[in-house]
């Protein structure tokens, strides 16, 4: 029975995070993160991708256009990443490297390198799981920024804040999961 009231226990924390991280600070999205960490490499090979620019809304200007977006907000960002979005993003990286080591009650050292479902389907090798799970987290990102925003800042946030896309990306997050799922797991 404990295991079934996981879910229902993690749902509870995970919509108490999100409410509080509302409250506090601003809704969780991270996927600009990622072009935020992208930028800093970036600047860090080349000085002319952010500039000071005390003209521009946020004091800073880039020729990138979309780093330049919101009156060179991103470039800002880039110039100046210890903020709350980007604190955010790494601490997610740093939890799920944690709770990968730790597991928990009943967690085997395969469950760690993926769940059973996966095993049954592919086997126990660990590189395909990881080169598998590496590009599909390419896909993912690729598709939350063509989409301009994540699953956590249209689905989970906007949902939060009930917004009417939010709803709408959720309701085709999962028309498409659940048939993929499907065809990814043989199961019936």
């Amino acid at each position: 029975m404990n295991g079934q009231l996981n879910w229902f226990k993690g749902g509870i924390l995970l919509g108490a995070a999100f409410l509080l991280a509302v409250a506090f600070a601003k809704p969780i999205g991270v996927s600009t993160q990622y072009v935020i960490a992208d930028g800093i490499v970036w600047n860090l090979l080349s000085d002319t991708v952010v500039q000071k620019d005390p003209a521009s809304k946020s004091g800073y200007t880039s020729p990138n256009a979309y780093l330049n977006k919101s009156g060179g907000k991103y470039a800002k960002n880039v110039a100046n990443p210890l903020n709350y979005s980007f604190i955010f993003a790494i601490a997610m990286v740093l939890g799920a490297f944690l709770s990968s080591r730790l597991g928990g009650p009943g967690t085997t050292a395969l469950d760690r390198i993926a769940p059973e479902v996966w095993r049954q389907r592919f086997g126990e090798n660990p590189g395909l799981r990881y080169v598998t799970v590496f590009f599909a987290g390419i896909l993912v990102l690729f598709g939350a920024r063509l989409a301009g925003g994540c699953t956590s800042g249209h689905m989970m946030s906007g949902m939060m804040q009930t917004s009417l896309s939010g709803y709408l990306f959720a309701a085709g997050a999962f028309a498409a999961a659940v048939p993929a799922a499907i065809l990814v797991y043989k199961r019936k």
